[in-house]
């Protein structure tokens, strides 16, 4: 890699904005390469550690392009690559689409679950994904090591690949129609299941999220989102390049510990900001400066024009919070602009239009479980967030249980139908058939239009959200399901609101243990397995026997499960009893 620059990457230049109008991504990369702009990485405190051009990252790639060809690599291999917010992550990942090879972006170890857990999740992905090769940090060698044997595929620290060969060669051809990348959902971990993106569909994307937020001279980008996730790797990264924007980046961990390290970096923009997070990122920001003062002498977040919101559901009341706590800053409530999407459909789905801010709808909760409210008690209503309008180019349809298709305010399914649409689930036909009909995406989420407008009000399907970060139920009651003495079908997991209005697991256990002493002692060890899975704090409820509802096929129903627990129709065991 080259020399390390300390000037950062300008926000405007002579070269005419494209609006990922290429042919294929890596036209995009061509292109971007002709402007001064790149990316810059940031360290915990938010100082310049590296100046990274889109000329020297498109430089690094067709090296590391050559290298790959001299490895045997080839168009529809897959090369696995840990996502870590460094220069060669994006140089690999560029590299594999002038290869015509598909990148697999996959996480780094997260503090939670220790290494051999992370080892099994690797082992797992690579698996499903059955890359030709994994890419790797050298400070993770180790895991990274154990996971490719038991794969069996080749693997090799990013530092040892630059030091390879890489001799002149011919690379292929490369279409719109051909993949461009494969993402996996970053809570998937027993159940992966691979997204095939093309060429076509990242662009189209690209250019629909340009074009929605009228992106221009003067912006530039500031994440600290991971690239292994749908929304820090196409919002942060691949458009950042398509749209000619030059970024400055923190990595996820140092966010985490540092997160006003974020908003430091925006204010010392001194173009206009364009940021995203989900709804938990606003959060932690709003409670680390609530002991602080003076927010003004610290933080300019006047010119912050796009705040997004996505990759969870949008609170409203953290957004207030969040502007009471930076309006002296200079933040605007009317910068906030709320999306939906998903990674089969690319990233975005919808977008609020810039400058319209947060707005809420309230909607009886009644309506939205599907139920009749008891007279007797007073209406209670939920904030249903408006997550604003289709994409150019996107249709979306709102659909009842027998596909009839719902009016303006009328709650179904959500289906979306454009360019961005996923090309396939990876190696699952079943899977693809299930939610691709007639070119039309099943969501799996809920929610109604009106007025051109998408309101979502919840997740049909049974992913688990928690800080935007997705867990599958079926990894949860997998790993529930390892301690002796349970039997498949025996746990029930799902999400909960506590009382804050904050989502946490919760997890529903038939109980066979009848001596006191040792279900308290049963009920802290599964307690202990699920924050290792999901990394936080879980609801664990010991229930009868056989107390768990099933489909008439036979299967666990989660949805009923939690609707007959929050009734009190399901009763918990007493931990004392």
């Amino acid at each position: 890699m080259t020399d390390q620059s300390l000037t950062p990457t300008p926000n405007d230049c002579p070269l005419p904005r494209r609006r990922s109008d290429f042919s294929t991504f890596n036209e995009a990369i061509d292109y971007a390469a002709r402007s001064a702009k790149g990316m810059n990485f940031h360290d915990m405190r938010g100082t310049l550690e590296r100046a990274y051009t889109y000329a020297e990252m498109r430089d690094d790639a067709l090296a590391m392009a050559r290298r790959m060809v001299a490895s045997g690599i080839g168009k529809g291999d897959r090369i696995a690559l840990i996502a870590e917010t460094v220069p060669e992550f994006t140089a690999l990942f560029c590299a594999c689409t002038y290869v015509g090879a598909w990148p697999v972006p996959l996480p780094l170890p997260t503090t939670f679950g220790g290494k051999d857990s992370y080892i099994d999740q690797l082992g797992i992905q690579l698996s499903s994904s059955d890359p030709k090769m994994l890419l790797y940090p050298p400070e993770i060698a180790e895991m990274a090591e154990v996971a490719v044997a038991k794969q069996g595929c080749e693997g090799s620290d990013w530092a040892s690949f630059a030091e390879r060969e890489a001799p002149d060669c011919v690379l292929p051809e490369i279409g719109p129609d051909d993949i461009c990348y494969l993402q996996y959902s970053s809570g998937s971990t027993r159940f992966p299941t691979g997204v095939a993106v093309t060429h076509r569909a990242l662009l189209h994307n690209l250019y629909g999220h340009a074009t929605t937020m009228n992106i221009g001279e003067g912006d530039r980008g500031v994440s600290w989102l991971p690239f292994y996730h749908d929304m820090g790797l196409v919002g942060c990264f691949l458009s950042m390049v398509g749209n000619q924007v030059s970024a400055d980046y923190l990595k996820t961990e140092h966010f985490a510990r540092r997160p006003l390290a974020w908003l430091d970096l925006i204010s010392r923009n001194d173009g206009n900001s364009m940021s995203y997070s989900p709804t938990f990122g606003y959060d932690i920001c709003a409670r680390r400066i609530s002991s602080q003062s003076h927010v003004a002498d610290r933080f300019d977040l006047s010119r912050w024009r796009l705040a997004g919101n996505g990759a969870d559901m949008i609170r409203p009341d953290v957004m207030q919070n969040f502007v009471n706590a930076f309006a002296d800053a200079g933040f605007k409530a009317s910068a906030f602009t709320p999306s939906y999407g998903l990674a089969e459909a690319t990233l975005a789905v919808t977008v609020m239009p810039p400058g319209e801010g947060i707005k809420v709808e309230l909607v009886e909760e009644e309506r939205l479980s599907g139920t009749r409210r008891d007279l007797s008690r007073p209406a209670r209503y939920r904030a249903i967030v408006n997550c604003g309008k289709p994409l150019p180019d996107m249709d979306v349809e709102i659909r009842g249980e027998n596909d009839d298709i719902r009016g303006d305010h009328q709650i179904g399914k959500v289906w979306c139908r454009g360019p961005s649409v996923m090309h396939s689930y990876f190696r699952n036909q079943e899977a693809t058939e299930e939610c691709l009909v007639d070119g039309w995406l099943d969501t799996g989420d809920m929610g109604y239009m009106a007025d051109g407008y998408l309101f979502i009000v919840g997740r049909a399907k049974d992913m688990i959200i928690i800080n935007g970060k997705n867990h599958w139920p079926q990894d949860i009651e997998w790993a529930v399901e390892q301690l002796p003495g349970f039997n498949h079908g025996d746990i029930a997991a799902f999400a909960l609101e506590d009382d804050h209005g904050e989502e946490a697991p919760a997890v529903l256990v038939h109980c066979r243990v009848s001596d006191p002493e040792e279900r308290a002692k049963l009920h802290s060890t599964i307690k202990e397995k699920v924050q290792a899975v999901t990394g936080m704090s879980c609801v664990v409820e010991l229930v009868p026997p056989r107390s768990l509802p099933r489909t008439s096929s036979g299967k666990l129903s989660r949805a009923k499960a939690k609707k007959l627990y929050l009734a009190g129709e399901i009763q918990p065991l007493d931990l004392a009893a």
